[in-house]
């Protein structure tokens, strides 16, 4: 039996049908067309799902989208404004982060609240807070990189 659902996602709100059992990711790419929120080990495993939820980075795979009635929830397509990109996406082009591009929503999400936490991280900090994300082509250091530089940049 389908409920409805009223979701705040990246500042709009949407009405929703789904049955119980869905998560979060599930309704993000199917129902809402969000498909920057990657969908790939269904476990909680790999990171690449990744969004925000209330501020803090969570796994949509493993969320019911129903727990997140009353709860703001920000995917990599809110960001940042329409046309604009945040400190974060603008680092990880500059800092050659990108390869495939599979795992990068959700390292960036992941960096996004790690940062809202401690502004001025240490790289050993910055893998320490990114150790959930799995990236299979980078070798992580052009990720920390990043993260580094847009901690930098979004301190001044």
């Amino acid at each position: 039996m389908s409920m409805a659902l009223t979701l705040t996602v990246n500042g709009e709100t949407h009405q929703v049908l789904a049955e119980p059992h869905r998560t979060l990711l599930d309704v993000l790419r199917a129902d809402l067309g969000l498909t920057g929120t990657k969908e790939n080990c269904l476990e909680a495993e790999c990171g690449v799902c990744t969004v925000l939820l209330d501020g803090l980075a969570v796994n949509a795979c493993i969320v019911l989208a129903a727990q997140c009635r009353g709860r703001s929830i920000v995917t990599i397509e809110g960001l940042a404004a329409p046309g604009e990109m945040h400190a974060l996406q603008q680092a990880f082009i500059d800092q050659g982060a990108v390869q495939c591009g599979y795992c990068i929503p959700g390292m960036i999400l992941s960096a996004k609240a790690y940062l809202e936490e401690n502004p001025e991280p240490t790289e050993t900090e910055v893998r320490e807070a990114l150790a959930g994300n799995l990236c299979r082509c980078t070798g992580y250091q052009k990720i920390a990189d990043a993260v580094m530089s847009a901690a930098r940049a979004m301190r001044s």
